[in-house]
């Protein structure tokens, strides 16, 4: 009696089983499914600062202001303090053989020198008919009678043509007595000088002594052929 009871029960476990198979599945497929969780990433707490926590000093200059990286440019034609300084009107602006232009437009030539005193031109011959400068010993002689006028400026600056040589000790000591300094060019640079110089400091403080740089010991001014 015991066998059939048997039989007739497993026919209704198998057909449980098989109504339980798809929640049995569909419950595995969800357990099976990894949950995914946005953890946070660690932060480190260096990105919290906006500067490092031993930053190196810049160094300063002597005026405690930072040192830049890069060498400024400089920046010439600010520095040139004398751009909008007027000329004066007797700056040379050519030195020729026989004479001189100045920048008022005035020309003195005809183998004359020029003195230039107090923003005044004049002509100058400070040699005699024997048409020498020099002195036995060969330093550049004027007498004291061709100095009178000059005594009206701190500065006086001599051109002696295309040579430069000491000036005798009797000339700086009677240029020294009129209350002048003396400075001793050859003619270019000379004229050169007292551009710069008048137009710094003004034509008051400054005059200069000019010989033709055509001037020839014993000869006079020689003017050359080109």
């Amino acid at each position: 009696m015991a066998t059939p009871t048997r039989a007739l029960r497993l026919p209704t476990i198998a057909r449980s089983l098989r109504r339980l198979q798809p929640t049995i599945t569909s419950s595995l497929r969800i357990t099976s499914a990894p949950t995914q969780y946005a953890l946070p990433l660690p932060v480190s707490h260096r990105a919290l600062h906006t500067t490092p926590s031993h930053s190196r000093r810049a160094p300063l200059a002597h005026n405690k202001e930072p040192v830049p990286d890069q060498t400024p440019q400089t920046d010439f034609e600010s520095m040139d303090v004398l751009g909008n300084t007027p000329v004066p009107a007797t700056s040379v602006t050519a030195c020729l053989d026989d004479g001189f232009v100045l920048d008022s437009g005035t020309s003195i030539t005809g183998g004359r020198g020029a003195l230039l005193v107090s923003g005044e031109a004049f002509a100058w011959r400070p040699w005699g008919e024997g048409k020498r400068l020099v002195n036995e010993r060969g330093q550049w002689e004027v007498g004291g009678r061709r100095l009178g006028c000059w005594g009206v400026a701190d500065l006086l600056i001599l051109g002696l043509g295309k040579e430069i040589r000491p000036i005798s000790p009797a000339t700086r000591k009677a240029i020294s007595e009129l209350g002048m300094r003396v400075e001793i060019l050859d003619t270019r640079n000379a004229a050169a000088q007292f551009n710069l110089l008048a137009t710094e400091r003004g034509v008051e403080d400054v005059a200069a002594a000019l010989v033709p740089i055509g001037w020839r010991e014993g000869e006079g001014v020689v003017v050359e052929e080109e």
